[in-house]
């Protein structure tokens, strides 16, 4: 495993990890989100659609992970603060949560191109299983599809 990196937020913290995201709660956490957010959460990179940060001024700022199929806060900060996905910090940790989304989307870039990459890989053998007359024209076409999501 690689090196794991640490965001230190006001209602919890964020671990990267070269895999997935871990969202893990303390004390402060429970006492921020109103008794709701605890313990510990793994998010795999190929779980994350959307990344939104909004920088801590007045306010405290979040950083948000939007999940395939979840709902996510969208009342902005006061809702944040109650959203498992969420964690929220002060002006003074907006450049590391900054380099925490930049980090985030790279890991959900990278996680997409080897989808892309093993996708290719996959039809390639299928095509080179219907050159050898092992599958049909027909069951070539609906895995293709399926593979290509059409």
């Amino acid at each position: 495993m690689g090196e794991e990196k640490l965001f230190k937020g006001r209602n919890g913290d964020f671990i990267l990890t070269d895999t997935a995201v871990i969202i893990k709660r303390k004390l402060k956490g429970f006492i921020w989100g109103g008794g709701y957010l605890r313990g510990e959460k793994t998010i795999p990179y190929s779980s994350i659609v959307a990344v939104q940060l909004k920088k801590a001024g007045v306010m405290v700022g979040y950083l948000q992970l939007t999940l395939k199929g979840g709902s996510e806060a969208k009342a902005g900060w006061s809702e944040s603060i109650k959203d498992e996905n969420t964690i929220t910090f002060d002006p003074n940790g907006n450049k590391n949560f900054e380099e925490a989304k930049r980090l985030i989307e790279g890991r959900i870039a990278r996680e997409g191109s080897v989808g892309v990459a093993s996708g290719a890989d996959e039809l390639a053998k299928l095509a080179n299983l219907k050159e050898k007359k092992i599958i049909t024209e027909e069951e070539f076409n609906a895995k293709k599809k399926q593979i290509l999501g059409l």
